[in-house]
């Protein structure tokens, strides 16, 4: 049985896979803000031309599952880094937001 993921561990296989290969020099608040945008950017593409109908089925081919699949670890992981290196705790960051959110848009 496989141990559950959580970022924590996420962040740092992260860590450890960056520091494996001397990157922690590029990982800087900007390169990783950088690095995000590009890759929203990359997973945005695959759906810049789909109608909303469309859009909702693309997980249903599965070369462009893969696709989409890959670009959302490609943002997931820079902002996890971003986050690491900006010391957000990425979980705690959203239940924030979501509770402002909450006053500012109260339901009908």
């Amino acid at each position: 049985m496989t141990e559950p993921l959580d970022v924590t561990k996420l962040q740092r296989r992260l860590a450890e896979f960056a520091a494996a290969r001397d990157w922690q020099p590029y990982h800087t608040p900007k390169n990783l803000a950088a690095a995000l945008s590009v890759e929203a950017a990359e997973l945005l593409e695959i759906f810049q031309w789909l109608t909303p109908e469309e859009s909702a089925r693309v997980m249903d081919d599965p070369e462009t599952a893969h696709r989409v699949t890959d670009e959302v670890a490609d943002v997931l992981a820079y902002l996890l880094q971003l986050c690491e290196a900006l010391r957000i705790d990425p979980l705690a960051a959203l239940d924030a937001k979501i509770d402002r959110n909450e006053h500012r848009f109260p339901a009908p």
